[in-house]
């Protein structure tokens, strides 16, 4: 998939370290209990991340978290919200419902912008400065990344051409993902994902463009025949703190968040990377039928970020341009 420790050695060495430093420098002190929101099921791995990183966050802070995933505390999309408000310590949000706050919230959601784990990687790296800066404003502070998988198709039908799209309803999850299905066109729409299968009773959608995971955790062959991967995309999620919660923590309570973090973030790439093989096949097991997207299918989306990319342009400050231009500098 592109993303190896290997590839990465350097941020693995550094999260390896600081951990070390915190568990040694850190000292006795009064027991903090947050709770913490997240939007997914115990089997997704974005929760199964988060759990290690809590037990990590128990054994070398006085942090104690409890964790309520799937929506049981707070809607996804409402989280953010809750954690501006103070409502909630932490929470885990999916940046790319937010585009309507500030472009860059979409940008790594542009299809063939950054198609692989690597490239995602390098994007994350260079967006990071003007995310702290827009996060800090709203009084919170983003502890670290993790990538969904590459992103497919599913519908009732075998996807052999674009020509396949036209007129189908789509649930997408984000304001570049419509654009991008409505390109393809489909009748896109935006949908929370714990309202996948009733869309699906009502007739509200009859297809999806999402990863693997979520496939998995909607149960997507209840609705839908066939997976088509494209690759396309690597949205991330964020775990995301409140500003004034974290100052209240001792500074050694700090220094040994911020290192499960830090290694959450490393691990969460490798789970992302590993996992699709693993959830293409339980598709299958599931009587689904997968394929590639055929090469007519990549070259449209290819045609369609590179759209996209320009019309982003437009809607993006200066500032934001600035973060891209010197992406694609780098590649």
């Amino acid at each position: 998939m592109g993303f190896t420790r290997n590839t990465f050695a350097s941020a693995a060495l550094g999260a390896v370290m600081a951990v070390g430093a915190a568990s040694i420098g850190a000292t006795p002190a009064k027991a903090v209990d947050w709770i913490m929101a997240s939007g997914y099921p115990e089997s997704n791995f974005h929760t199964q991340n988060i759990m290690e990183f809590i037990e990590d966050v128990k054994e070398s802070t006085s942090i104690n978290i409890e964790l309520s995933p799937n929506d049981t505390l707070i809607k996804l999309d409402a989280i953010k919200t809750a954690l501006q408000r103070g409502q909630i310590p932490i929470g885990e949000i999916r940046l790319g419902v937010y585009g309507n706050e500030d472009p860059m919230y979409i940008l790594a959601g542009l299809p063939f912008i950054a198609a692989t784990y690597s490239e995602a990687w390098m994007l994350k790296d260079i967006q990071k400065g003007y995310f702290d800066e827009i996060f800090a404003e709203q009084g919170l502070k983003i502890l670290y990344y993790t990538p969904w998988p590459g992103q497919g198709f599913y519908t009732k039908f075998p996807v052999t051409s674009v020509e396949d799209f036209s007129g189908k309803k789509l649930r997408i999850y984000s304001t570049a993902t419509q654009q991008m299905g409505e390109m393809l066109g489909f009748d896109a729409t935006i949908l929370p994902f714990a309202e996948i299968p009733q869309a699906f009773s009502t007739g509200l959608i009859e297809a999806l463009f999402t990863s693997p995971q979520t496939g998995i955790d909607i149960q997507a062959w209840d609705n839908t025949s066939d997976f088509t991967y494209a690759g396309a995309i690597f949205s991330k999620n964020a775990v995301v703190v409140g500003q004034s919660y974290f100052d209240a923590l001792s500074p050694e309570d700090q220094a040994g968040l911020l290192a499960a973090a830090e290694a959450a973030e490393l691990r969460g790439w490798e789970m992302s990377a590993a996992t699709t093989a693993a959830q293409i096949k339980t598709l299958q097991e599931n009587g689904m039928t997968t394929a590639t997207a055929p090469a007519p299918v990549i070259e449209k989306m290819k045609e369609i970020g590179g759209a996209m990319m320009e019309t982003w342009r437009k809607d993006a400050s200066p500032e934001a341009q600035a973060v891209l231009d010197r992406y694609l500098a780098l590649q």
